[in-house]
């Protein structure tokens, strides 16, 4: 019988024994992955968040029109974050915060990510618009851009609101000049945007801005835009929405 134990014991010993063996392996693998994660990585996003001593922050891109989770770094006790990523060609990310709420504009920062550096100082109470985001080029251009941007969006604001008091008490002349102002506000705005893109060809904030303010552009403005991008920029992710894009325009167009 008691060999039997011994035998038993044995059999139980060296079970756990390659347990404890293959559970070593399997951490030394993880972390042999992990270094060689970050040594491919060729984006290097630090921050702060003043405020924040617990939670969590996501790291996100859009892919097929939903939100995809790059990373994620849990806040315990310190405000600072750190992300190691690999990204093929310059892109808009979302630094999202989870509030344990309903999502809102302040717990989504996009910002324009790009190789090197990036450092993203913000605050828990105003996550969004206290941010201030430093080391990407693209993102530079893209606050230059929005600032002249913002002028536009709040005329059409006033627009909206001269078109909806016009409309408790309808007069047709009034909606007419509303209808003409707005037509002038947005080529402007369309002229100011292309412009602004042919401008910083260069960079991929251009075929991003062609995408995401102008699109429904008329396509000649389109094509001065994808013309004036350079090889690199081109064959970047935005760069070859771009030229998608307007493959599928002129496919419609010569179909009507």
């Amino acid at each position: 019988m008691k060999s039997k134990i011994h035998e038993i014991q044995n059999t139980t010993n060296n079970i756990m024994s390659k347990k404890i063996v293959l559970a070593i392996i399997t951490v030394i693998t993880l972390i042999a992955c992990n270094k060689e994660s970050a040594s491919d990585a060729n984006v290097h996003i630090t921050g702060d968040v003043k405020g924040l001593s617990q939670g969590k922050l996501y790291l996100q891109r859009i892919q097929d029109s939903t939100l995809v989770i790059l990373d994620s770094m849990v806040i315990n006790g310190d405000s600072k974050f750190e992300s190691h990523i690999k990204l093929d060609s310059p892109e808009v990310l979302y630094l999202t915060l989870d509030r344990g709420q309903t999502n809102s504009v302040d717990n989504s920062l996009p910002f324009f990510a790009e190789p090197g550096d990036i450092k993203i100082e913000t605050s828990l109470k105003a996550f969004f618009s206290e941010a201030k985001i430093t080391g990407s080029k693209n993102q530079d251009l893209w606050m230059k851009f929005d600032s002249i941007n913002k002028r536009f969006n709040e005329e059409n604001l006033t627009l909206i609101e001269k078109r909806l008091k016009n409309e408790i008490k309808p007069n047709p002349t009034t909606a007419d000049s509303i209808e003409q102002a707005y037509q002038k506000l947005l080529k402007r705005k369309y002229r100011y945007t292309a412009h602004f893109a042919v401008t910083h060809a260069d960079k991929e904030i251009a075929p991003y801005l062609a995408l995401s303010e102008i699109a429904d552009i008329n396509t000649p403005y389109l094509d001065t835009i994808q013309k004036s991008m350079t090889p690199e920029v081109a064959k970047s992710k935005y760069g070859k929405m771009l030229n998608e894009h307007i493959k599928e325009r002129k496919t419609l167009e010569v179909q009507k």
